[in-house]
């Protein structure tokens, strides 16, 4: 998940074709104001905040949802900035190894196993994780249980106030409280890149990056690189 700031000028959009392989979902705000002739491609206004459900199928513009419309935006007006809840494509599987030992609230957005282009919401209940669908309405509304939103955004800052769970309280939590600063290597890790952290099993890693879903930023032995984040088991201390 990310939020975006948007650069200057105007642009007068063309139409493109669609090519979905899978979606992720980010916020973004527009800091200037841009317009289109096509029906394929949406224009909101400076400071208008929305989601990026596709930054894969082309390297300049990205499929973006505001007001419940899907459309095109390009990618040289939007700088991103990534939530630490958004997950992206990791399993139902890795989600539990992350959560496991989590306080009771935390949690994360995941896309979809089985349903390519929706999204999952995984959240501790601190004796297990539980996994909720994130539903839509005919309007595209997301919704959990009854309450419908009209992004991601919305949906988890409501649960953040009122219990995602029925049978008991559960509210989510920011990452920020309870974010790891260190991890065990689970596995060694051969480096495929100058930029890459070599890893062998049961190193300590101190984290310097977690943002991003699909690689960390750790430093181990004096060097600091990238590495897989499902390669470690971040520590948790609770005070």
């Amino acid at each position: 998940m990310y939020s975006i700031a948007v650069h200057f000028k105007s642009w007068k959009a063309f139409g493109m074709k669609h090519r979905h392989t899978g979606e992720y979902t980010v916020a973004f705000q527009i800091c200037t104001n841009f317009f289109t002739s096509s029906i394929s491609c949406i224009y909101p206004s400076v400071n208008v905040c929305s989601q990026i459900t596709n930054m894969e199928d082309d390297p300049n513009w990205y499929t973006a949802e505001l007001h419940n419309r899907k459309g095109f935006v390009p990618k040289n007006y939007i700088n991103l900035r990534p939530h630490a809840w958004f997950a992206g494509r990791i399993s139902r599987g890795v989600a539990e190894s992350r959560l496991r030992h989590r306080e009771c609230g935390a949690f994360l957005v995941r896309e979809s196993e089985s349903a390519p282009g929706e999204f999952s919401m995984s959240v501790s209940y601190g004796d297990h994780v539980q996994h909720f669908k994130v539903l839509q309405d005919r309007c595209s509304q997301y919704y959990v249980w009854d309450e419908a939103f009209s992004s991601l955004n919305e949906l988890v800052e409501f649960y953040h106030s009122n219990s995602i769970a029925k049978e008991r309280t559960v509210f989510l939590r920011d990452p920020e409280q309870f974010r790891p600063h260190h991890a065990h290597a689970l596995f060694d890790f051969n480096p495929h890149h100058p930029s890459q952290l070599r890893l062998v099993r049961g190193d300590v890693i101190e984290l310097v990056d977690c943002s991003d879903s699909v690689r960390w930023r750790g430093r181990c032995h004096g060097r600091v690189g990238y590495f897989p984040p499902e390669y470690v088991q971040p520590i948790y201390q609770y005070q």
